[in-house]
């Protein structure tokens, strides 16, 4: 947690009882406020919960990682995949970082693949002319 370029806020977390005091005193001690969901309500954490099964089922449970620098560079490599390239439902099928529309084309472009990740991904791009 120190290496983070911002200060943590804060941590959301369930009521499971596998995390201890010990477990929320680490992100006190970093000045995050601890914050429990609400007693019997799934919903609640449901943003956090599709995040972590999208990540193990589309790069954690095809990899064999290594370390923690190699876990981090994998998280990072698919952050900017996931946030540049790969499209949202919630979003009518559009990235996060361009919110502009994508005009269809009359004629399409050659294509080109970028393998990322090892080509656990592939990203398609129009080739220039």
């Amino acid at each position: 947690m120190g290496e983070a370029d911002e200060p943590l806020g804060f941590l959301i977390r369930d009521r499971d009882s596998k995390y201890t005091r010990s477990f929320d005193e680490v992100f006190r001690s970093e000045g995050a406020r601890v914050m429990l969901t609400p007693i019997r309500s799934p919903k609640a954490n449901s943003f956090a919960e599709r995040s972590v099964r999208t990540v193990r089922h589309e790069v954690l449970d095809l990899t064999l990682v290594l370390g923690r620098r190699h876990l981090d560079r994998l998280l990072a490599a698919y952050e900017c995949h996931y946030n540049s390239q790969r499209p949202h439902r919630g979003l009518d099928l559009r990235v996060p970082e361009c919110s502009d529309q994508v005009a269809p084309v009359k004629k399409v472009p050659s294509i080109e693949r970028h393998d990322v990740l090892g080509g656990l991904i592939h990203e398609y791009h129009a080739v220039a002319a």
